[in-house]
């Protein structure tokens, strides 16, 4: 059966869309930087390297915790839990599973990726190229329902994040020191916090199903902050996936020798 403006009963225009407007922009425009964001982290996880900076003590996002004694020595500030893991399995792979699947089931991030990867739709106004809906109630998914529980693991992460943060105001010779790359951690530290409270779902954990929010004054301050968050998910969505790469691409860069850290203290 079809769906949206070719359903039976619908007056058939016989014309793709009646929109005039660049619409293809926007969704081509969202599309291209999930592809990005999608090749740049799945090529850094299995890359295996240049993920830690010993003078600066540097840990990349994007392999912390690193908790295999695979791991390079200095690497693993919560200690070694699992043995050696093969070339083949992604140093990272716990981190992997918790973060993207907290972004994928992401409220925004669904709806960039139906309109920019899958157009389901593209547009308003424009039809999709699929010939049936069935929403979210069918396997695969249905699994997007875990996005609550997904939003705890990625609490835990990011107060290791904090942890590695405070790890990077570590001087080359030992004691106090900031460099650029500590200050481009802890801005990517705020933009992840800024997107993980501002989610939709901490927004319900914190005020959801309370009848009587005089009885819970608490609660209800902790509301009113996520729901002034809360309208700017998307922009704080978009915009940690870049500090994440620069963070990354920075930390690499320094682990690789390809540039020195700025310093200014230490």
């Amino acid at each position: 059966m079809a769906t949206g403006v070719d359903a039976p009963g619908r007056a058939q225009i016989g014309l793709k869309t009646a929109r005039t407007d660049r619409w293809w922009l926007a969704p081509l425009r969202i599309g291209v930087i999930l592809l990005f964001f999608i090749v740049y982290a799945t090529i850094r996880i299995f890359m295996g390297k240049w993920y830690w900076v010993d003078d600066f003590h540097y840990l990349t996002p994007l392999y912390s915790p690193c908790l295999s004694s695979s791991c390079v020595e200095g690497s693993s500030h919560l200690g070694t839990w699992f043995g050696g893991f093969p070339r083949w399995l992604p140093l990272s792979l716990i981190t992997f599973v918790v973060l993207a699947g907290f972004r994928g089931t992401c409220y925004y991030y669904r709806k960039a990726g139906y309109r920019s990867l899958f157009f389901a739709p593209a547009a308003c106004a424009v039809p999709e190229p699929h010939k049936s809906y069935t929403g979210e109630t069918k396997f695969p998914l249905v699994a997007l329902n875990l996005h609550r529980y997904f939003f705890y693991g990625a609490l835990v992460f990011g107060l290791l994040n904090v942890y590695d943060g405070i790890q990077a105001f570590h001087g080359k010779d030992g004691g106090f020191g900031i460099g650029l790359g500590t200050l481009i951690i802890w801005v990517n530290l705020v933009m992840l916090w800024l997107y993980t409270l501002s989610c939709h779902a901490c927004r319900h954990i914190v005020g959801g199903r309370l009848k009587n929010f005089s009885k819970h004054p608490l609660r209800y301050r902790y509301w009113t902050f996520v729901s002034k968050l809360n309208p700017k998910h998307g922009t704080f969505a978009m915009a940690s996936l870049f500090t994440v790469i620069l963070t990354d691409a920075y930390i690499m860069g320094l682990s690789a020798d390809w540039f020195s850290d700025l310093r200014f203290i230490n």
